[in-house]
């Protein structure tokens, strides 16, 4: 089967990374993970520069001890500011989820996710 698109995903959970990237993998995406903004920078760097860019990359907000996705996605943009990126996070008042366009991203992913909603939010982001 052919794939739906390349994507990033970034979260310091463990359990996250796994559930998550089971549900990608099922929706037809090719997944790589992250841990930290700093390690998702340098994979969407190598990735962007052998040829074979991500088409979406999730961030998770906070990452406790390392880069989260509020500076991830300001690197990104540096790198690449057609880069579409998404912010994750289970605290969905924060004003970086509210006004996530404001704050560079492409959209946002409340957690726990909801299949159908990624599902659609991944398909919208990768036909624009």
């Amino acid at each position: 089967m052919a794939s739906k698109g390349k994507i990033l995903l970034m979260d310091d959970e463990q359990i996250i990374l796994d559930v998550t990237l089971e549900v990608l993998q099922f929706l037809g995406y090719e997944v790589q993970f992250a841990r930290d903004g700093a390690q998702a920078v340098d994979l969407y760097a190598k990735e962007k520069a052998s040829g074979a860019p991500f088409d979406v990359v999730i961030l998770d907000l906070s990452v406790p001890g390392g880069m989260g996705g509020r500076e991830a996605v300001q690197q990104l943009r540096n790198l690449d500011p057609g880069v579409k990126a998404i912010v994750s996070s289970g605290y969905t008042n924060d004003p970086c989820v509210q006004e996530y366009a404001a704050h560079g991203f492409s959209g946002k992913l409340a957690k726990p996710y909801k299949i159908n909603d990624m599902k659609s939010l991944l398909e919208e982001l990768i036909q624009k």
